[in-house]
């Protein structure tokens, strides 16, 4: 199961160089044809746009495995590690919360972002918007498995953001 896992997230970190890469030539290339030439490619903008979003969520999925994300844990580490335990499940708790709104919104309006298309590519807007999907399925799992970790005494301690693994 681990192997499965560690195979999903070296796909996303392939898919987060290759996006990053393609992100910085349509750019590029961009502001060279604009600046050297008088013209620019109207696609070019808005395929670096998707490639943006796309970066950002799969970013979000890679950054919460490896429990990297921004986090304000002055409380947490000041308290005992009953409470800690009590609050990170809380935390978690409210991850998975947002997640879950996060993938009803999605699953609500996918029928409107698949019938909206693109305004130059002519793609339907789903490919911009349905990335929320396997983001809020993925970073909800992780917080998930988090939150009844905590909560049953499995994990006791803050996670090592260094390195992804809890001690």
């Amino acid at each position: 199961m681990k192997s499965i896992e560690n195979a999903f997230f070296r796909l996303i970190d392939v898919a987060l160089v290759l996006l990053l890469a393609a992100m910085t030539v349509m750019v590029f290339t961009n502001v060279v044809l604009r600046y050297g030439f008088g013209s620019g490619l109207d696609i070019s903008e808005e395929m670096s746009r998707f490639c943006f979003v796309w970066l950002i969520f799969l970013g979000a999925m890679t950054a919460s495995r490896l429990n990297m994300h921004m986090g304000f844990d002055l409380v947490v580490t000041s308290v005992g590690p009953t409470t800690r335990r009590v609050l990170l499940t809380i935390a978690n708790g409210l991850v998975l919360g947002v997640c879950l709104l996060i993938l009803t919104g999605t699953i609500l309006q996918w029928h409107v972002n698949a019938t909206n298309s693109a305004p130059v590519s002519g793609m339907p807007m789903i490919w911009l918007f349905g990335i929320a999907l396997p983001m809020s399925l993925v970073i909800g799992l992780i917080a998930g498995l988090r939150m009844l970790g905590y909560a049953t005494g499995r994990l006791s301690t803050l996670p090592n953001a260094q390195h992804g693994v809890h001690e």
